[in-house]
């Protein structure tokens, strides 16, 4: 079992806190992503697991085993960094075999001249480039085991990384940005193989990333975390269309979800833009509130159209052409400042700069208190919880 549980993790660097009472409970061969913006401690956390930082206070343990005393190899945890950490001057094959040849030979079998003269050595390095080779073939690499780091692309580098964690045969895997140092193109395909691997070894992936597509796209859960703390843990679909807070709404989604200031009237009804809704919340007469709205929720108004659709009056300052579909910036009149964005289709006609009258339905807003709290509104789509998830495991202690 390699389940993951933390218990009130806190880590500070004299008086600042980067950690903030840290509770996670990750499953055995759960794929789960740490995500947030730069600062937020999410790479604090991963090394603080890895045994490469020590934590404040609070309690680790994987799959039910405290690790909290054991040093960074102990803990059978293998860790793929941003910038690859290879050794430039060993081969691609040395530096995959690399955890092996410290972990089964001694120090004195480790020395050069040694190599011709100890039987045992050159049976144990004949297993262990046995075991290196099952890795790159996994892993498409057997062609580039005699090249240096050097001669190799970025994407083939992080294919080697992956192998030295791989040959570990480690209970969990730790990944701190591994993409970030690759290009849009290669980035996508590399996700595509990390969601495949995972796959494959059903071993568990803790992955931290600045990048909310790389968090959507891969994970099994997303931890959206702010200010050393969690803001919210879910499946990608559940932070998506039930965002706890403003901040992780504004965060989860590209393009951003459009953000209103809106009011609540004494029946507790709420108005944006001029328009009142026909939804009520329990706050008090003059209350604000931000009403927000996925760009694929606003549409420019089709003759015809009717129901319960709302108008916001813009002006259309440009237009994004991404091949499948539109984006389009638009003005909110009588909002100075306000912009919004549009999803739309490809295959509507091309739409020219200036006024645009947007719709949406009432039943598609996220309403967040002056907090940036989330307001449950009863008949809202976006206030109604996605199927529930089976719970995750919960431990009061580590044995």
């Amino acid at each position: 079992m390699a389940s993951v549980h933390l218990r009130g993790i806190t880590k500070s660097f004299g008086s600042t806190q980067v950690l903030a009472g840290i509770e996670l409970d990750i499953a055995d061969g759960e794929f789960i992503t740490l995500v947030g913006a730069s600062g937020c401690g999410k790479s604090t956390l991963i090394r603080i697991i890895a045994g490469l930082e020590p934590q404040t206070s609070g309690n680790m343990a994987i799959g039910g085993r405290p690790i909290d005393h054991l040093r960074p190899h102990e803990r059978r945890v293998a860790m793929v960094f941003q910038s690859y950490a290879l050794y430039p001057h060993m081969s691609v094959g040395a530096n995959i075999a690399l955890p092996l040849t410290m972990q089964r030979l001694s120090l004195w079998e480790r020395l050069p001249l040694v190599k011709q003269l100890s039987p045992r050595r050159r049976r144990i390095m004949a297993d262990i480039m046995r075991e290196v080779a099952g890795i790159a073939s996994q892993l498409q690499i057997e062609s580039l085991l005699e090249r240096r780091p050097a001669q190799l692309s970025g994407g083939q580098r992080q294919r080697v990384a992956l192998g030295r964690a791989m040959v570990r045969h480690p209970d969990v895997f730790l990944m701190d940005e591994p993409l970030s140092n690759l290009d849009a193109k290669l980035r996508v395909h590399m996700r595509s193989e990390l969601a495949e691997l995972h796959g494959r070894l059903q071993s568990t992936f803790i992955y931290v990333t600045h990048d909310q597509v790389e968090a959507m796209t891969m994970s099994d859960r997303v931890a959206m975390m702010d200010a050393g703390r969690i803001l919210q843990l879910g499946t990608p679909t559940a932070l998506y269309t039930r965002p706890a807070n403003l901040k992780v709404a504004q965060f989860i989604g590209s393009p951003a979800i459009n953000v209103l200031p809106g009011a609540v009237d004494s029946a507790g009804r709420v108005s944006v833009a001029g328009a009142t809704l026909p939804l009520t919340v329990d706050r008090a007469a003059g209350g604000t509130v931000s009403v927000g709205l996925r760009p694929e929720a606003l549409v420019p108004h089709a003759p015809g159209s009717g129901g319960d659709s709302v108008a916001l009056g813009t002006r259309l300052r440009r237009t994004e052409n991404l091949g499948a579909e539109f984006i389009l910036h638009c003005d909110v009149i009588g909002l100075d400042g306000v912009t919004v964005t549009s999803r739309i289709p490809a295959g509507v006609a091309p739409l020219e700069p200036g006024p645009l009258e947007l719709v949406f339905s009432p039943a598609d807003c996220h309403l967040f208190d002056a907090a940036g709290e989330r307001i449950v509104v009863p008949g809202a789509r976006a206030s109604i919880a996605p199927k529930p998830m089976p719970a995750p495991l919960r431990t009061d202690a580590a044995p």
